[in-house]
């Protein structure tokens, strides 16, 4: 006796039964998602100081990391980045080199995280690569990629705050509204966070050009509304709710303008007065600006306005000093 045909409805659950085991099987043996970053080798520096290579998925390549772990590493913290200038960190100094960062934070429980590179690149997410500077996805990298990774590998609590220089002093604003609630706190030092009107677009054209890159990849042309969509000035509103301090001199010769505050260097003191002073003029316009917009939106903020000082790396020690009452309190949920 032969055994009864299936019927359609039979053959139809089968294949739903069959269809979803495999799913499961599948689900049980795959890989972990990819967060879009790993570590690639890491170098011990110093008993304070890491040099982790952390692999890109973005930008397809490896961004050299220093980190500077809590004072207690086998406890949670937060994390503070500090983005290097136009230089990206790679020459002229960095944050490791030209501050007391190391001892600063030695006793304080939060993970510093200095990225290095991003020269000329504003620190975002660009159009299209470069032929000069290559491929740019700092946005992606500094929101996406780097923050879950720092909190796996060095016991990040998930608490963030941000802070750069020059540059990156405009960077710390576009990286915050980029991915609302990812940073607690930013600190801005000597930057122009104005990108879109003629005089930021001649800084920011400046800035990637002088380093020769196109600032075309970046945004397109002036014209583009990718300048507008990345003016912290334009979007203050959506900064409501983050802790924000901005500091600047006037360009005029402050306490460390003098060879002994530029390490008795005659060649440092030059460029502190020859480039520094006016770029630091340029930066206490804007910030009185930036100033004047948060106050009429009602933006709580905190802005150091020196009376004097250039574009060097002593008054920037000087600020993040002076910031970190405001950004430990916000890590620390105060």
């Amino acid at each position: 006796m032969s055994a009864p045909r299936p019927t359609l409805r039979t053959v139809v659950i089968l294949l739903v039964i069959t269809v979803i085991g495999a799913w499961c099987a599948a689900a049980v043996t795959a890989e972990p998602a990819s967060i879009g970053a790993r570590v690639d080798d890491v170098r011990t520096e110093s008993d304070r100081v890491l040099d982790v290579g952390v692999y890109s998925e973005s930008m397809k390549s490896v961004t050299r990391v220093r980190v500077l772990r809590a004072a207690d590493p086998t406890q949670p913290a937060p994390t503070l980045y500090l983005l290097n200038g136009a230089n990206g960190g790679i020459s002229d100094g960095s944050w490791i080199d030209r501050t007391d960062v190391a001892e600063f934070f030695r006793d304080k429980q939060v993970n510093v995280v200095v990225p290095f590179g991003g020269a000329s690149s504003y620190f975002t997410d660009w159009r299209t690569d470069d032929p000069v500077l290559g491929r740019q996805r700092w946005t992606t990298f500094l929101t996406r990629e780097l923050p879950p990774l720092i909190d796996s590998e060095y016991n990040g609590n998930g608490a963030n705050a941000i802070a750069g220089i020059s540059m990156a002093g405009t960077s710390v604003f576009q990286l915050a509204l980029a991915a609302p609630g990812l940073y607690k706190a930013i600190g801005s030092y000597s930057g122009c966070v104005r990108t879109s009107d003629p005089q930021g677009k001649v800084i920011v054209s400046a800035v990637v050009g002088g380093r020769r890159g196109n600032v075309m990849n970046m945004w397109g042309p002036p014209s583009d509304p990718a300048w507008a969509a990345n003016d912290p000035y334009l979007h203050a509103d959506q900064l409501r709710g983050t802790k924000i301090y901005v500091s600047t001199g006037n360009g005029l010769p402050g306490q460390y303008d003098t060879l002994a505050g530029a390490d008795g260097s005659g060649i440092e003191l030059a460029y502190q007065l020859v480039f520094g002073a006016p770029l630091e003029a340029v930066t206490g316009i804007c910030a009185a600006q930036l100033r004047d917009r948060l106050r009429a939106l009602a933006v709580p903020a905190t802005f150091v306005l020196r009376p004097n000082g250039t574009h060097s790396w002593h008054y920037w020690q000087d600020d993040l000093h002076d910031s970190w009452n405001l950004i430990g309190a916000a890590l620390s949920g105060d």
